[in-house]
């Protein structure tokens, strides 16, 4: 299959237009938060605060980086559970947050938003931090610098690969591969 190259900002229509299986690679800014950071960014929103960055058309990756080497942009950078995320990922995704990556399942709410406003659920590979992190040539911290790993970063990526696992239109390939399995125990 061949890869889909991506260079955020992710539009709506080019994010309806991925489709659930697609393997994408994706080359340029994405934004790095897990689930404290989520919480302060829907805190600031719901005192009408505006966010630290302009989530329009933006992917953000579910991911707390370790510390880097010498040398090095960032330590292993692993996807954390989507899952933390859900509470969170809704209001974002009505505020213009085109894509996330991670890895598992998405509450009921997050796939509605996601179908609603044009969102795409990528999922990245799990146990991989240390090879996807040299995906990642730069990283910043541009909020919330006293969490830590769980800071909100941007990075800029080159060529992280990344699979749709749910798309705008509500597919989801985690309901997809378990159909495909109950159908191999029938035979």
């Amino acid at each position: 299959m061949e890869k889909i190259r991506l260079k955020p900002p992710l539009d709506e229509k080019m994010a309806r237009s991925l489709k659930v299986g697609d393997q994408v690679l994706i080359s340029g800014s994405i934004y790095a938060a897990r689930d404290a950071a989520h919480k302060l960014m829907v805190e600031a929103l719901e005192r009408g605060e505006s966010l630290p960055f302009d989530p329009m058309d933006q992917i953000i990756y579910y991911v707390g980086p370790c510390p880097a080497r010498p040398g090095e942009p960032i330590g292993a950078a692993g996807p954390t559970t989507s899952g933390r995320m859900d509470a969170y990922a809704p209001l974002l995704i009505s505020k213009g947050m085109r894509g996330m990556i991670g890895k598992g399942l998405r509450s009921s709410a997050v796939i509605e938003a996601m179908q609603k406003y044009g969102g795409v659920y990528f999922a990245a590979i799990g146990g991989a931090g240390a090879l996807l992190a040299r995906r990642i040539k730069r990283a910043e911290v541009i909020a919330y610098p006293e969490l830590g790993p769980e800071a909100l970063y941007r990075f800029e990526v080159e060529d992280f690969p990344a699979i749709v696992v749910i798309d705008a239109a509500g597919n989801n390939l985690y309901k997809i591969g378990q159909e495909q399995y109950r159908r191999v125990d029938r035979l």
